[in-house]
């Protein structure tokens, strides 16, 4: 009778000790990740950039709870628990990753065509369209188009850029249906929906996410690895190490320099979440400059969470909690790093 006794406990420990350990929660975890060097994934011309010195971008480490990692995690101060549906939109892993390949792929191409117009190499990009990267509950296309279709046009009508497709949808008054064009596994298809309110602002749309679909066309190869780096952040490091290596210009001299920021083909630097976690793992990683983007906070952010502020506040408030030295520097286009690192040497 005592040995089926211990045996039961045993058993149920074990059951115990599996849930806390492997039993996934809605909740992600966001701690500080790594800050890497570019130069590790891109090629100019077939070379790597060899010079001293690193241009890093920077990433936050993000992973699903158990239980046990969930109760630990108050035991770090840099860690974040985030529901679900603000990661991944309770999307499986599986089309979550497909997604954070999708924005890395748009981030890599920006990059592309801003370092080259800045090096002045001749290119062209040739906009496919766009990618649906998340769906709303609300849009009336939920489940008619899915994560991963390529957009290509709104009422037969083609558009070259995706500002473009996005200034025609909301000049459409709510509720007027719109015949869109989506590419799905090579095959184009059709299907037809009506704008509707977008969350937290009076604009229309139609209600998903996207990432610009797009290839550059060069005879200068630049060529990257991303493998294991997913989502749009890295687009200001990497033209930078694209830019630096086109021209031929030094901008590290030796130095560690980390930043972050999604980029336009135009050169503008857009927002991204976990900057303070990211300037951490720059800090950690030896870096002395640290790039911010610097945009102001809309009225329809300030309407949604009115203690919101910019990225570049925030990295400075992080410094003056952590004790920091790294030196955070506010850039709105490509060209305020580039400068700073030019007068700064």
């Amino acid at each position: 009778m005592k040995k089926i006794k211990v045996y039961v406990l045993t058993c149920v420990g074990i059951i115990i000790l599996a849930i806390l350990c492997f039993l996934p929660l809605p909740v992600y975890l966001e701690t500080v990740g790594k800050a890497v060097n570019v130069a590790d994934y891109v090629k100019v011309s077939g070379k790597t950039d060899k010079t001293k010195g690193k241009l890093m971008l920077t990433y936050v480490s993000l992973g699903r709870a158990t239980p046990l990692l969930y109760l630990t995690s108050y035991l770090d101060k840099y860690t974040s628990r985030v529901p679900e549906e603000e990661i991944s939109g309770n999307e499986s892993d599986s089309e979550f990753d497909r997604v954070q390949t999708y924005y890395m792929n748009d981030a890599v191409n920006q990059a592309k065509a801003v370092s080259l117009r800045l090096a002045h190499k001749t290119y062209r990009q040739e906009y496919l369209g766009i990618y649906v990267m998340s769906i709303l509950k609300s849009s009336t296309f939920k489940g008619k188009l899915e994560i991963g279709d390529t957009i290509t046009a709104v009422n037969n009508k083609h558009f070259k850029s995706t500002a473009d497709f996005m200034n025609y949808v909301r000049a459409q008054k709510r509720g007027t249906s719109l015949e869109v064009t989506y590419l799905r596994k090579g095959k184009q298809k059709k299907v037809v929906g009506k704008t509707v309110k977008l969350p937290g602002t009076n604009r229309s749309g139609i209600g998903i996410s996207l990432a610009e679909r797009s290839r550059i066309i060069s005879s200068t190869k630049i060529k990257t690895n991303m493998d294991g780096i997913g989502g749009p952040s890295a687009g200001l490091m990497l033209a930078l190490q694209m830019y630096s290596q086109l021209s031929g210009t030094n901008l590290k001299l030796g130095r560690n320099i980390a930043g972050t920021g999604t980029i336009s083909s135009d050169g503008k630097i857009g927002d991204i979440g976990g900057i303070d976690k990211k300037v951490i793992a720059a800090d950690r990683a030896g870096a002395k400059v640290f790039f911010a983007p610097n945009n102001p906070v809309s009225k329809d952010e300030k309407k949604v969470d009115p203690q919101a502020i910019s990225n570049y506040q925030e990295a400075k408030n992080t410094v003056k909690k952590s004790n920091l030295k790294i030196k955070i520097i506010p850039v709105k286009v490509i060209t305020d790093a580039v400068t700073y690192l030019s007068k700064n040497k």
